[in-house]
C-alpha cells in the first residue's frame, strides 16, 4: 500500500555527513527504488507501471533524454527514472478540499520537497485576484480567463508561452502553432537554461545545434571524454553505455571539479557479476577548477598540431573552413597559464594527450558544467576544433554528444519551440496553414523575466515546469513573476511556481506519460526525441488520476479556438480528437519527419537526418565545419573567495526534489550544504560542520544571500565549491550570462562566506 504524504515539513537543520562513496548503482540502487515506488505507488501498481518504462509498447521515461537501444531489458530505467515515474504515478492526490485547506501563504511558506509529495492535481484551480485561496473552476471558465487577459493586452509580445522539456512533439508543434497565430515569438523555453550554448555553438560549427552520435557510436568509440558531466545521478543509463564501451576496449577520461561515484564504478544492476563487483570506469580523472575546461582544450589541440602524424589532414583540407586562424590561435596557448586555469598538473594533461593520440574514434560528451558559464559558447567551440583536427566527426564511433537533461527538450526544440525561429521553418509553417507568422525575434528565459520585471509582458503561460525554481536570482524571478496580470501553469503536481502568481492564476492539470490518453478517436500516443535524435512513440498504461484531467494536445487546441475565435481556419477541434493529424502537419512543416505516423508506428521509432553524421556534409554558412579562434578564458577568484557551482543531489530531478538524501556523496537528511576542500576550507577558516551564509559577488554591486549553510569538508578541486539549486539560484545574478546564448551562468558563481547570524 502507497503511504501518505507527509503533513509536515521536515527537518533539515543538521544533515548528517558520511564519506562519499565510490561505486554507483547495485543492490542499494535497487532498494531506494523499490522503496520509493511502494511509497507512491504500493506493490502491484510498481510492477504495471515500471515494466512498461522505455518499452517499444510502453511509454518514455518522464526522467532523462539518454535513448534506448534496439534490445530493451525487462526492467528498462534506472533508480532515478523509477524515481520520476513513482512521483507522477503516485496514488495521492492534490483535490479542491487540499487547497481549501491550505492558503497561498500556507503553500508558499512550504518546501519543494513538501508540495511535491502532496500528489496529483486532480481539477483547475483558480486565484482570483485579491485573494489567498485557489479555488475550483470549470475548465471552460478556466480558458475565458485567459482569453479576456491575452485579447486585452496592447500587443502579443506581452505574453509569455513557456515550454518545459516533458511536452510532447504534439503539444510543442501546437503550443508554438497557437502562439505564433496569437502573433508573438515568445517562447521561451527549459533549453535557455542548459543546452542553448550546445545548440549555439554546434549550429555555427557543424550547422546542426545537436549531437552527432548514437547510442552504437559510443560502444565503438575509443575514446570517450565526459566532460561537465554526473551521468551517475543525472542520467545514470549512460552507465551502461560507458560500461560496454569499456568491455568493448574503450578508455574513458572525466573532467569534472567534483570526483563521481558513478564514473569511479558502476555496479550494473542487470547482471550478478555488475551488482557484486562492478566495472571501473575512469581510465583518467581530470579534477579541472571550475570553467577551466576551454584552456584544457586549447593546449590539447595545440599539443596536436605539433606532434607529428596528428592531424587528419585530408579531412581537414576537404571538410573544414578557418583552419590557419585556429591554428595561429592554438600557438599561443602557454603551459603556466593553462595549468593555472586548470588546476590540473603537466603530467595529467601529457597521460591525457597520450590517450587522444592513441585512439582514432574519439567521442565528447557533455552537461551542464560546461554550458552555464559566461565562456560557455566559446569552450564548446573549442571542443568541436579537437574533435575536428583529428577528423572525429561524421564516421561512426566519434563525434560531439551534449547529453541533454529532460526527456523531451530536444524535440521540443525540433517543433519549432524557439524564440529565434529560422525563417524556413517561419516559411514551412505559413505555407501549411495560411497565416504570417511574426518574423521578429522573441524573448528566451532571462529576457522573459526582464520583460516581467519592466512591465513589458503581462501573461506567462507555461506548459509544464517549475519556472520560478528553475531560474536564476530568485528575488527578482519572483518579484517580476508577481507583477503579471495573469500567470498559468499546466502542471501534473504542485511545484513552487503555483505559489508566485501574478494578480490572477491559474492551475491547469494535465496528464502524464504513465497515463492512458482516450480522445473522441480513440486511444492517442504521442512521441519524444532523444538526445540523440530518435523519435519514438509513448503510450501511458494507467487510469488517469482524475476525469477532469485534460492531455497537453487537448489544453493547448481549445485555449487556441477560444483566444482565436471561428477566425482561425486550424483545425483545432481535429488535432484534439486525432493526434495523427497533427503529427500528419508536422510531417509537412518539419525536414525528417516525412511519413510520421507509418515510421513511429514501427517498434522503436525511427533516426532524424542529421548531415554531419550521416554524410559528412555540414549546412553551415561557409558549407563546411568551421574552426573557430576565440581568446582563453576562464574565471579569475581573488583570494578569500570561491567559485560555486549550482548542482542537483542524488535524491533531485531538476527542481522535482524526491527525497534529503545525496547518497553517493554521503549526504542525509538536508540540503543546504556547501561542499569545500578541506585545504580551502582551512584557508578560510570554514570548520566542518559549521554553518555560514554564502554571498554572492557580481558587478552590480547587490547583495545575493543563501543563509544557514552547512560547510562539508570535500575532495573538491582547489578555489571550487558546490551546493545543490534551487536553494542558491538566489545566487545567480539575472545579467550573469554566457556571451551569444544567453544562458545563465549557474555553473560559475563567485561567492564569499558569512558567519551564519
Amino acid at each position: 500500500m502507497a503511504s501518505k504524504p507527509p503533513a509536515g515539513d521536515p527537518v533539515q537543520d543538521a544533515p548528517q555527513v558520511a564519506a562519499p562513496q565510490h561505486a554507483a548503482a547495485g543492490l542499494p540502487a535497487i532498494g531506494h527504488t523499490l522503496r520509493m515506488a511502494q511509497q507512491q505507488m504500493g506493490v502491484r501498481r510498481s510492477a504495471q507501471t515500471l515494466l512498461k518504462v522505455n518499452q517499444k509498447d510502453g511509454f518514455d521515461c518522464p526522467g532523462c533524454a539518454w535513448p534506448e537501444g534496439d534490445k530493451r531489458h525487462t526492467a528498462e530505467f534506472c533508480e532515478n527514472g523509477a524515481k520520476a515515474v513513482a512521483e507522477e504515478a503516485t496514488l495521492r492526490r492534490v483535490t479542491p478540499e487540499f487547497f481549501a485547506a491550505h492558503s497561498l501563504a500556507d503553500l508558499a511558506s512550504r518546501s519543494g520537497y513538501w508540495l511535491g509529495q502532496q500528489g496529483r492535481i486532480t481539477q483547475p484551480m483558480y486565484l482570483p485576484e485579491g485573494a489567498d485561496q485557489y479555488e475550483p473552476v470549470s475548465w471552460e471558465r478556466a480558458f475565458a480567463i485567459i482569453a479576456e487577459e491575452l485579447t486585452a493586452l496592447d500587443s502579443p509580445d506581452e505574453a509569455l508561452f513557456y515550454t518545459s522539456g516533458r511536452t510532447s512533439n504534439e503539444a510543442a508543434f501546437l503550443f508554438q502553432l497557437f502562439a505564433r497565430e496569437f502573433g508573438t515569438n515568445n517562447l521561451p523555453d527549459c533549453s535557455n537554461m542548459c543546452h542553448e550554448s550546445s545548440g549555439s555553438a554546434l549550429t555555427e560549427t557543424i550547422g546542426i545545434g545537436k549531437g552527432s552520435v548514437s547510442l552504437e557510436d559510443l560502444h565503438q568509440a575509443d575514446l570517450i571524454i565526459v566532460a561537465g558531466q554526473n551521468p551517475g545521478t543525472n542520467h545514470p543509463r549512460m552507465l551502461s553505455a560507458l560500461e560496454k564501451a569499456k568491455n568493448a576496449g574503450a578508455k574513458i577520461i572525466s573532467v569534472n571539479p567534483l570526483p563521481e561515484a558513478g564514473m569511479e564504478r558502476f555496479k550494473n544492476p542487470q547482471t550478478p557479476q555488475g551488482m557484486l563487483k562492478g566495472t571501473a570506469l575512469n581510465d583518467l580523472f581530470l579534477q579541472i577548477r571550475i570553467g577551466g575546461d576551454q584552456a584544457l582544450f586549447r593546449l590539447l589541440n595545440k599539443l596536436i598540431l605539433e606532434t607529428e602524424g596528428a592531424v587528419d589532414e585530408e579531412f581537414v583540407r576537404e571538410h573544414t573552413h578557418g583552419y590557419e586562424e585556429f591554428t595561429a590561435a592554438a600557438a599561443a596557448a602557454d603551459w603556466d597559464e593553462t595549468l593555472a586555469a586548470t588546476g590540473l598538473r603537466r603530467a595529467e594533461i601529457e597521460r591525457a594527450l597520450a590517450m587522444v593520440l592513441s585512439s582514432r574514434r574519439t567521442i565528447v560528451c557533455w552537461a551542464m558544467g560546461l554550458t552555464q558559464h559566461k565562456h560557455a559558447v566559446v569552450t564548446i567551440r573549442e571542443v568541436v576544433n579537437f574533435l575536428l583536427l583529428r577528423g572525429n566527426i561524421g564516421r561512426p564511433g566519434a563525434g560531439v554528444c551534449p547529453v541533454r537533461g529532460h526527456s523531451n527538450v530536444q524535440g521540443d526544440r525540433t517543433m519549432g519551440i524557439f524564440e529565434r525561429p529560422a525563417p524556413a521553418f517561419l516559411d514551412a509553417l505559413e505555407k501549411e496553414f495560411g497565416f504570417a507568422p511574426p518574423r521578429h525575434h522573441g524573448f528566451d528565459v532571462v529576457r522573459s523575466i526582464q520583460a516581467l520585471r519592466d512591465g513589458e509582458a503581462k501573461v506567462f503561460f507555461a506548459m509544464g515546469g517549475n519556472f520560478v525554481a528553475a531560474t536564476p536570482d530568485t528575488e527578482v524571478t519572483e518579484a517580476a513573476m508577481r507583477r503579471a496580470r495573469l500567470t498559468v501553469h499546466v502542471s501534473t503536481k504542485l511545484n513552487r511556481s503555483h505559489t508566485v502568481t501574478g494578480t490572477r492564476a491559474l492551475i491547469l492539470p494535465t496528464l502524464g506519460r504513465t497515463d492512458k490518453d482516450i480522445q473522441a478517436g480513440g486511444r492517442q500516443v504521442v512521441t519524444v526525441e532523444d538526445s540523440m535524435g530518435m523519435v519514438h512513440a509513448s503510450r501511458g498504461n494507467l487510469t488517469p488520476a482524475s476525469p477532469l484531467l485534460l492531455s497537453e494536445p487537448a489544453i493547448v487546441s481549445r485555449l487556441a479556438r477560444t483566444v482565436l475565435g471561428p477566425s482561425s481556419t486550424t483545425p483545432w477541434e481535429d488535432f484534439e480528437k486525432d493526434y495523427g493529424t497533427i503529427r500528419d502537419r508536422i510531417a509537412r512543416v518539419v525536414p525528417g519527419f516525412e511519413d510520421f505516423n507509418a515510421r513511429i508506428a514501427r517498434p522503436g521509432g525511427f533516426t532524424l537526418p542529421h548531415a554531419p553524421r550521416d554524410e559528412r556534409r555540414f549546412p553551415t554558412a561557409t558549407g563546411k565545419a568551421n574552426f573557430t579562434a576565440a581568446p582563453v578564458e576562464f574565471p579569475e577568484v581573488p583570494a578569500g573567495r570561491l567559485l560555486l557551482q549550482t548542482l542537483r543531489s542524488h535524491d533531485q530531478y531538476n527542481t522535482t526534489i524526491y527525497g534529503l538524501d545525496d547518497r553517493y556523496r554521503g549526504i542525509k537528511g538536508g540540503r543546504r550544504v556547501v561542499l569545500v576542500s578541506p585545504e580551502d576550507a582551512q584557508e578560510l577558516g570554514l570548520e566542518d560542520g559549521s554553518y555560514t551564509d554564502l554571498v554572492s559577488e557580481w558587478k552590480d554591486g547587490v547583495e545575493r544571500r543563501a543563509t544557514g549553510f552547512r560547510v562539508v569538508h570535500y575532495p573538491t578541486a582547489r578555489g571550487c565549491a558546490a551546493a545543490y539549486y534551487p536553494e542558491t539560484n538566489v545566487l545567480i545574478p539575472l545579467d550573469s550570462t554566457a556571451d551569444t546564448s544567453n544562458t545563465p551562468a549557474s555553473k560559475s558563481v563567485l561567492i564569499r562566506f558569512e558567519r551564519a547570524q
